[in-house]
């Protein structure tokens, strides 16, 4: 059977790395951090902090991408690069808990920010259907599929625009959480500080995305630097904006470990009803995410399936070239998630998972020697140690930390090894 050849250009690629990256982190991270850090100048360094690892994370990922041009991303990378073995736990990852789980939460906080409207109707079970509802869309073609997550992230875009705008526009609140003083010298030391990153680093997750659809995006060697570079100096600038904005309109005691501080900062502006439909608005954003993860998330899983007999049975594409049964499956381990996690726990394991696997893939770059043809990451291989070096921080904060859900991250890599070991025949590439 023939299959369609549709391509996405770098415009849909690049709002596919977007709605993965604003997501819950940039709307919930600041209540956790700002519990340890007051001053506004280290809470803006986070943020920006975590954009740098990022924009690092896309420049390398450009050139590994434009090194090998099939869609799998980490999965392709760490297999070719280093070993089959490698490849295979982080798709394991990303299908049990790195993609799957950032779906469940983005259900998770959609329901909670709805919940106001009507919580009878706005449950778990709604966010449920929004995953079955968007893997249906993407079960049809590359084009639908392109079209939906245009639509959905330039909606997201011109909501988080308009959030921008009101709050610069309004006087900040008479108890602002703005902080000028000099005390952030003496927080970069504090343990807080390193804890934040951990919420930053979530924040930041999806600017890798575009990579792991290289061969569905038209000209790669092209599109695919000029979609994930440019999206996350974009993410970058709107998370340090939204943080101001959100310090601006509430107080320290109103932010401090409380999840939705978008509503709280905009309710002291607008009023309750102004918090109310902000509320809405960010549920209805999270559609992107959902459908942004699921896309690429799938194509992980059937790379891996390709390459690996234990997984052949989903390793099946449809007429028009989707890979159902690996989008189906990533569905459903959503929805699973969605029912047996908390948002909080969810986030940390499936944060450490994918930090641990991100790193190992940003590493692999130094195996390679530059090739003609491709596009160069700018500071190699300084740029790759920075991030090296931070994620190893990030990591080992996690685990003195937070144990039990750095060690459930860890489980699921054990597991994931176990489950290679009892294929039916011995990989090979």
């Amino acid at each position: 059977m023939s299959q369609t050849t549709d391509k996405i250009g770098w415009k849909t690629a690049a709002a596919i790395v977007i709605s993965n990256m604003i997501g819950t982190g940039v709307f919930t991270s600041l209540g956790f951090q700002i519990a340890d850090i007051k001053n506004t100048w280290s809470i803006m360094l986070l943020w920006f902090i975590g954009g740098m690892l990022g924009l690092i994370g896309a420049f390398t990922y450009a050139e590994l991408g434009t090194r090998f041009k099939e869609s799998g991303g980490d999965y392709i990378y760490l297999s070719r690069i280093f070993h089959p073995f490698a490849g295979y736990l982080y798709a394991w990852i990303s299908l049990t808990v790195g993609f799957s789980g950032p779906i469940a939460i983005s259900a998770l906080a959609m329901t909670s920010y709805l919940s106001p409207i009507n919580p009878e109707i706005f449950t778990d079970w709604f966010g449920i259907g929004i995953i079955l509802l968007v893997t249906l869309v993407h079960s049809v073609s590359v084009g639908q599929s392109g079209r939906f997550q245009q639509y959905s992230t330039i909606l997201k875009i011109a909501f988080v625009f308009v959030l921008i705008v009101l709050g610069f526009y309004f006087i900040p609140v008479e108890n602002t959480a703005l902080n000028y003083s000099s005390t952030w010298k003496e927080e970069l030391f504090l343990p807080g500080f390193a804890i934040s990153l951990i919420y930053v680093s979530y924040a930041y997750t999806g600017w890798n995305s575009a990579a792991y659809i290289t061969d569905e995006i038209e000209d790669p060697d092209k599109n695919l630097p000029k979609a994930l570079i440019p999206a996350a100096i974009f993410v970058t600038v709107v998370y340090i904006l939204l943080q101001l904005v959100f310090l601006r309109h509430a107080s320290v005691d109103q932010l401090s470990n409380n999840v939705e501080v978008a509503m709280i900062s905009f309710s002291n502006v607008l009023g309750e009803n102004g918090g109310f439909w902000v509320s809405i608005f960010i549920g209805i954003q999270l559609i992107a995410t959902i459908s942004g993860y699921l896309w690429v998330g799938s194509r992980i899983s059937f790379a891996m399936a390709k390459e690996n007999p234990l997984w052949s049975s989903i390793a099946v594409k449809n007429k028009n070239g989707i890979p159902v049964r690996a989008l189906w499956l990533q569905g459903i381990i959503a929805v699973i998630l969605t029912l047996t996690g908390t948002f909080e726990q969810v986030m940390l394991y499936a944060s450490f998972a994918l930090q641990l696997m991100g790193t190992l893939t940003v590493a692999s770059l130094l195996w390679l020697e530059r090739k003609e043809g491709t596009y160069h990451s700018p500071g190699r291989p300084w740029f790759q140690y920075i991030f090296i070096i931070f994620s190893i921080f990030v990591l080992g904060f996690m685990l003195k930390e937070q144990p039990y859900e750095s060690m459930i991250g860890i489980g699921f890599v054990v597991v994931g090894g176990i489950t290679y070991f009892l294929q039916p025949t011995k990989t090979q590439i």
